[in-house]
């Protein structure tokens, strides 16, 4: 029998032990199902239609358009750390997405070629360094904590792609200068086409999701996201030829669904762009087919993370199967074991984005140091159960358990010192 033998045993033994012991009247363990499933159906609705699906065609277009000797030449090993590190960064902190929509965009730039270490900052940087985030962080929870976090999230980023970079070294600095692909002739055409299309739906992403609750944005954000939609159909007609008629029955439909709700209307795009890049085919079809794989390979994965941190850790302030008591006195006081609890809890629960704000405000009141709620906040909305299992599927488990456990350490000693400090 071998390792792979071993574990399917492993895997079979603890489904059958689960099953044959487990109480099924039990109170607790219905609460727990019935947790696990609202926080998917909470995520299905907030994530699904808004998030992930403009996320995917993002990826698919840059794998699709952006030729790897570019994306070598900017985050690959041959590039200099400052630029690297510094796109990275940038590029993760502009889009302010949360850790499940920023996935298909780090999965696709480390496909086509992107360091670990720019990789896994973008990964990072994303949900992290949210403005929106910061912003309302500073307000319910105190000015202080606002800055700290910001700052936090900056540093951090860097910090963790840096660290993954040296860990999983494989080549001398010297070696991957000699890399063929960084001395390609980058397609400008193709940087120009694939930056076009997805600042078209990046900004059709963020301005979708703005909050309802921002009273100069929230009346105006679906005729701005309209403004980028309208955008990318004349991007495609202009670069790709496409048929006026088809872009134009695209249109009309998705102006007649958004007098009946703006969420249909969106769906309704989407499913335009993806009739529209099927039946063209082309180039287009194959950016149709690169975004349906980052969806079927991290859709599944995403749910099973989900409903088991709604299960495990509770949704709509009912109890998971983890009692919130045992949190409150974990995470009291500011010592370094409270720091580094509040920092792996962050990791393992499921924060849909801003939502991590009223959880750490009611933790605040219960008793909860303020060095473990920065710990908390630095960990949280970049790692997740969830995010786990989807890239343990790009990375494998070696790089995801590092990259793991670097944003714990880092996140419990941010929030160890600024505990100590303040």
């Amino acid at each position: 029998m071998d390792k792979s033998d071993l574990k399917t045993f492993a895997i079979i033994l603890a489904v059958f032990l689960l099953f044959y012991y487990v109480p099924p009247d039990s109170p607790w363990l219905h609460a727990a199902l019935a947790n696990g499933v609202a926080l998917a159906s909470d995520y299905a609705r907030a994530h699904v239609l808004l998030c992930l699906v403009p996320a995917f065609f993002i990826a698919g277009a840059v794998s699709t358009f952006l030729d790897r000797a570019t994306v070598t030449r900017h985050l690959g090993a041959s590039a200099s750390k400052t630029k690297a590190y510094g796109v990275a960064s940038i590029s993760g902190g502009v889009l302010a997405v949360c850790s499940c929509t920023v996935l298909p965009m780090f999965a696709g730039i480390y496909r086509m070629g992107a360091g670990l270490g720019p990789a896994t900052t973008f990964l990072y940087a994303g949900p992290a360094i949210n403005v929106l985030a910061v912003a309302l962080t500073a307000s319910a929870l105190g000015a202080e904590l606002g800055v700290a976090r910001a700052v936090g999230a900056v540093g951090l980023s860097l910090v963790v792609g840096l660290a993954m970079a040296a860990f999983f070294r494989t080549k001398p600095r010297a070696d991957a200068a000699n890399d063929p692909l960084a001395k390609a002739d980058a397609d400008e055409s193709s940087l120009g086409v694939a930056s076009a299309i997805t600042a078209a739906l990046i900004g059709a992403l963020v301005f979708a999701n703005w909050s309802d609750a921002d009273p100069t944005m929230a009346p105006i954000k679906w005729y701005v996201v309209a403004v980028f939609g309208v955008s990318l159909a004349a991007i495609l007609v202009a670069r790709f030829r496409l048929p006026l008629w088809r872009i134009a029955a695209s249109i009309a439909a998705t102006g007649a669904a958004a007098f009946v709700d703006p969420t249909l209307a969106f769906t309704v795009a989407g499913a335009g762009l993806a009739l529209t890049l099927h039946a063209e085919g082309g180039k287009l079809g194959e950016w149709l087919e690169e975004t349906w794989g980052f969806a079927k390979q991290i859709m599944p994965l995403l749910f099973i993370g989900v409903f088991v941190a709604g299960a495990a850790f509770g949704a709509h302030e009912e109890p998971g199967l983890v009692p919130p008591e045992w949190v409150r006195e974990a995470v009291g006081g500011e010592s370094l074991l409270a720091n580094a609890l509040a920092s792996a809890l962050g990791a393992l629960m499921y924060f849909a984005t801003l939502t991590e704000i009223p959880i750490i405000e009611g933790l605040l009141d219960g008793g909860m140091g303020e060095g473990p709620a920065l710990a908390l906040l630095l960990a949280g909305p970049a790692v997740s159960l969830p995010n786990m299992l989807v890239v343990r599927s790009v990375l494998g488990t070696r790089k995801t358990l590092a990259f793991v456990g670097v944003t714990v350490l880092v996140s419990t000693a941010a929030g160890f010192v600024y505990g100590a400090m303040f």
